[in-house]
């Protein structure tokens, strides 16, 4: 026996001594998966190569073994595994295997975030910008005097705060007009506009969307989440027309502006309307915030999206922004909770639906030489996140598949670009 326990000790440490690599595995073994993305951050800003195993136990990442990573992943609490050359070899042998749908993706250079928000305190948090804090990816905050003064090519990313760039205030008139904060975020907003150089707020909002719609088109990777996503090709489709009523500008609207609009200049929809009506709190049909509900009977124990599956050698961009340990993702509200299917472009790729609503939740385009993402509702981890909520604590969610979406998106910028596939 005695013998038996010495022979096991030696292999054991003859293991350890011939460990070549770290692999991170971000299947249901991993205890933070949101931190594991953290971890891949910090390793790229101290200009160490990543793969990203897509679809290998859930889109593990593996990296050439060096104790300072290994301290970094017992500290920040990701688990990992030290494994030897020869599986690390196994592992790719295994997922070049044409028949499997797998794929080994570089990651190599960390990209530079900038995050839009406002400067004044909301009464609502950012998922993005929470997860982001939690899981140790630093971040910059940008808004609209940065990005009017030419700051965004500074930046690789690039996500759109709970915003309207309509100009009406996110529509909150009709509940919260006599709200201190409501009444706050509309002297702000006038300020920035008047000291910019703007007549209003839609103006500058407008000019504002046409800076980010530039960034992307010259290779920036745009995401945005609940209530940006639609407002922002509501206002790229409304230039030149005020769809803003007397309350939110001081003036009328243009006569019939619906059948003004011009869907060429748009993103990801086409086809919409926009509600006429101030007081309703969607600003078009894009948003299923009514329909899911009163339609569909989308109700919180059969709110669900499905990721789809695409081919990890041919299709690898939507590959690593579907990377996840679960494919049904719980639903979520927000003020824009999801996309009608009715008017999304046909060029646009659907990353995660709610088929049964006619909904899309997570969709994915390019721009030009960039990309975008939109993500519908406010907050994966909390159901009905309301005005005034307190922000989740994600010390309780750390393995939010929900959250892992965003965070697919931090690291996909880091790719190395690869020649397409004919």
């Amino acid at each position: 026996m005695k013998r038996i326990i010495i022979l096991f000790s030696f292999l054991f440490i003859t293991t350890l001594s011939q460990a070549a690599y770290i692999l991170i595995p971000m299947d249901l073994s991993q205890k933070d998966h949101l931190k594991a993305y953290g971890v891949a951050y910090w390793v790229l800003k101290q200009d160490v190569e990543v793969n990203w195993l897509l679809n290998y136990r859930g889109g593990s990442f593996m990296i050439k073994d060096a104790k300072e990573i290994e301290n970094e992943c017992t500290i920040r609490g990701v688990t990992f595994e030290l494994i030897a050359d020869s599986r690390s070899s196994a592992i790719l042998t295994e997922i070049s295997n044409p028949e499997v749908n797998m794929e080994n993706v570089k990651l190599e250079k960390a990209p530079k975030v900038a995050v839009y928000s406002p400067k004044t305190k909301q009464p609502w948090d950012d998922a993005v910008t929470l997860v982001l804090k939690y899981a140790e990816i630093p971040y910059d905050v940008v808004y609209d005097e940065e990005i009017l003064k030419e700051k965004l090519p500074l930046y690789d990313w690039l996500h759109l705060h709970h915003e309207d760039f309509t100009g009406q205030y996110g529509r909150f008139w009709a509940n919260y007009r006599n709200a201190a904060w409501y009444q706050e975020q509309e002297r702000f907003l006038e300020a920035s506009a008047k000291s910019l150089g703007f007549e209003k707020v839609s103006q500058m909002k407008l000019a504002v969307a046409k800076k980010i719609r530039d960034f992307t088109s010259g290779g920036g990777f745009l995401f945005a989440m609940c209530s940006a996503p639609d407002s922002y090709d509501i206002a790229l489709a409304a230039e030149g027309l005020d769809i803003c009523e007397n309350m939110f500008d001081g003036d009328g609207t243009t006569p019939n502006y619906n059948s003004k609009l011009d869907f060429s200049k748009t993103f990801a929809f086409t086809n919409f309307t926009l509600s006429t009506n101030p007081s309703e709190y969607a600003k078009s049909n894009i948003d299923t915030y009514r329909t899911r509900k009163e339609k569909h009977g989308v109700k919180r124990e059969n709110d669900l999206f499905t990721l789809f599956e695409f081919s990890a050698k041919w299709d690898v961009v939507p590959t690593m922004l579907c990377q996840n340990h679960e494919q049904i993702i719980k639903g979520f509200w927000g003020q824009t909770v999801g996309f009608d299917k009715s008017f999304i472009k046909p060029n646009v790729l659907i990353l995660g639906e709610n088929k049964a609503a006619n909904e899309a939740r997570y969709i994915h385009g390019e721009y030009g030489k960039g990309t975008y993402t939109f993500y519908g509702g406010h907050d994966p981890e909390d159901y009905e996140h309301r005005v005034e909520d307190p922000p989740t604590d994600l010390n309780l969610h750390p393995n939010s598949p929900g959250y892992r979406l965003i965070l697919n998106n931090i690291l996909f910028p880091a790719a190395k670009k690869k020649k397409q596939k004919t």
